[in-house]
């Protein structure tokens, strides 16, 4: 008898670009995932939380998550002031329904926000249910050298936070072991970001099965430990010829997730 497990697979909207956050809800609905976790970026669906509302509820596709805007090309994307894009992050989470805001380490040159980040990040998560999980990043390299692009550090397990995210991209763009950083994170490991990595100097975000990292080991350890947070989907598919290849590749990550946290979470017959 196979026990199901407690997390939620979802589909992160950024698995789905160049399209737009719309289709995301449409392909969520259409393959059967549990929910999405919206990234709010330049499209301006993805920064009104009506219209996220709408989608959701046509979709009958929950928001389980929000990925504050963190990005190079976010920095105008609800303000140019980062407290308030992760302030306007969590209010969206909260009349969202969402449970996670995912939130970047910050650049090393956002000097003032990096020095208050973690306990900034403290301070905000006392204030709401609403999860803030920091997610692992990675030194940014060119040709042999290698910049710390992140503040306070790219690996946030050498800082105090609550809850954690771990990105597996990110694990293998830093040519880090991705196992021992979840076992950094340990119970504060709270949202997963899923996708897979050979090594490269850039972010790969491969369908999970097609690298090196631990994907499936990560899958078993979760279900195996009742992890109840959130597995979001978070691949690139910007080369895709069309848009069955696309949504090919979005099922074989869903396949691929559910296998394996069933696989480890089989409980013997009474």
């Amino acid at each position: 008898m196979v026990r199901i497990p407690d997390a939620k697979v979802a589909l992160s909207t950024a698995s789905v670009y160049p399209e737009s956050t719309a289709t995301a809800f449409e392909i969520a609905a259409r393959l059967g995932y549990d929910g999405v976790e919206v990234m709010v970026w330049t499209d301006p669906v993805s920064q009104d939380i009506e219209a996220l509302r709408r989608l959701s509820d046509y979709h009958q596709v929950p928001i389980l998550a929000v990925h504050a805007p963190c990005l190079l090309i976010t920095q105008r994307v609800w303000s140019t002031d980062p407290w308030v894009k992760l302030q306007r992050a969590r209010a969206a989470a909260e009349k969202l329904g969402a449970s996670t805001v995912v939130v970047h380490p910050p650049f090393r040159w956002q000097r003032n926000y990096a020095r208050d980040f973690v306990t900034g990040i403290w301070r905000m998560a006392d204030e709401t249910d609403v999860r803030f999980a920091v997610e692992n990043m990675y030194p940014w390299r060119y040709r042999d050298r290698e910049m710390l692009a992140y503040a306070p550090d790219w690996d946030v397990t050498n800082d105090d936070y609550r809850h954690f995210t771990v990105d597996l991209s990110h694990t293998s763009t830093a040519r880090t072991d991705g196992m021992a950083m979840v076992d950094r994170m340990g119970d504060r490991l709270a949202h997963v970001h899923l996708a897979d990595g050979k090594g490269s100097g850039k972010d790969e975000h491969l369908v999970p099965g097609r690298g090196d990292q631990p994907c499936a080991e990560l899958l078993e350890r979760l279900a195996r430990s009742g992890f109840d947070g959130h597995v979001v989907i978070e691949v690139n598919t910007r080369r895709a010829m069309s848009t069955a290849e696309r949504e090919a590749d979005l099922a074989e990550a869903l396949a691929f997730t559910r296998l394996h946290l069933a696989s480890s979470a089989q409980v013997p017959r009474p």
